[in-house]
């Protein structure tokens, strides 16, 4: 612990603490993506492709890849005939129909809340409405999502991006977004997007997921009490640097975001009393084990961890690899 001396001259010990978000880490989506794919290698064997990361970090992907799992861009690295997962991200309709020409044996990973946007996409596209996404440009799920209706289809990247839409006709036109948004922004994108075209309709239920928004409430919670804020995940996640950005809006004097606890410089940890750590929704809880290790190393061995909501959702296996795994307990039980 850190000293700090006083008006009389004596030492007071200042007490440092860790306050510990939760929900944070792993997904729904995100567990049964990875599942798939320890799954699949298990039941076919490796290799196993998938197209792009199955998630996005960088641990996640290293560790299945040490298992078998072989990460392509596009189906035309894979061998013929062979076996590939789709990320949870979503793919577009394209992208099927190649896996199909090459003879792909396609398992499809996309989390289900993305999959009811691509529902929502194709219905109102069925209905001749403009469709504004709201999401980052050339992120894999506005990609897969926009691939569902790409005539009707028109991007949305934040606030300044409304300004830019043209639509046909003011009185049919929708709202749809990437479910790893920031709320807020999202909600301020929405805004701006009404005040040019007040008609515009929103989703049928809401589009951000359920996680990425737990996960900000709670970092909105702890960072007011926070000099740091460290977020455990990667670059290329969304609802990661999300999280930073978050606890930097809600008080947080500092965030970081890193894949591993030996990211963490000592400079930031400076001074500070109290640091908030969580990680984005594709983050298995070994690293942040890890950074708090690193953090009671230093003197942070004080953890609280502050809850704002209890996740019990699960999805099931895609509904190709189970059949498969039902099939093959059969074979070894008859």
């Amino acid at each position: 612990m850190g000293r700090s001396g006083t008006y009389d001259g004596r030492v007071t010990e200042i007490r440092k603490r860790v306050l510990l978000a939760k929900p944070r880490g792993y997904c729904a989506g995100v567990d049964r993506a990875v599942q798939t794919v320890e799954e699949a290698l298990k039941l076919y064997g490796p290799p196993i492709y998938v197209r792009k990361q199955i998630v996005h970090n960088k641990h996640v992907v290293s560790t299945l890849e040490a298992k078998g799992a072989i990460f392509v861009e596009e189906n035309e690295e894979v061998p013929e005939g062979a076996t590939v997962i789709f990320s949870a991200h979503g793919v577009a309709p394209e992208v099927y129909e190649q896996a199909k020409a090459r003879s792909l044996k396609a398992i499809d990973a996309t989390c289900p809340l993305v999959t009811k946007v691509h529902h929502e996409a194709r219905r109102f596209a069925a209905d001749d409405y403009d469709i504004l996404l709201i999401g980052h440009e050339g992120h894999e799920e506005v990609i897969g999502t926009a691939g569902e209706a790409p005539a009707h289809v028109q991007l949305v990247d934040g606030p300044e991006g409304a300004d830019k839409v043209t639509v046909r006709d003011p009185s049919k036109v929708v709202w749809l977004s990437q479910t790893t948004l920031s709320v807020d922004e999202t909600m301020e994108t929405v805004a701006r997007l009404k005040q040019r075209l007040p008609l515009l309709q929103s989703p049928p239920s809401d589009d951000i997921c359920y996680a990425t928004q737990n996960r900000q409430h709670v970092v909105k919670e702890i960072a007011p009490e926070c000099d740091v804020v460290l977020v455990v995940g990667s670059r290329n996640s969304s609802n990661s640097v999300r999280l930073v950005e978050v606890a930097l809006d809600a008080g947080a004097r500092a965030g970081h975001l890193v894949d591993y606890a030996h990211e963490i410089a000592d400079e930031w940890l400076e001074g500070a009393t109290t640091v908030g750590v969580t990680s984005g929704a594709s983050v298995p809880d070994e690293l942040v084990t890890q950074v708090l290790e690193h953090l009671a190393a230093r003197g942070f061995a004080d953890v609280s961890e502050v809850t704002t909501a209890d996740e019990r959702l699960i999805f099931s296996l895609p509904q190709e690899l189970k059949r498969d795994m039902k099939a093959a307990a059969a074979s070894r039980t008859a």
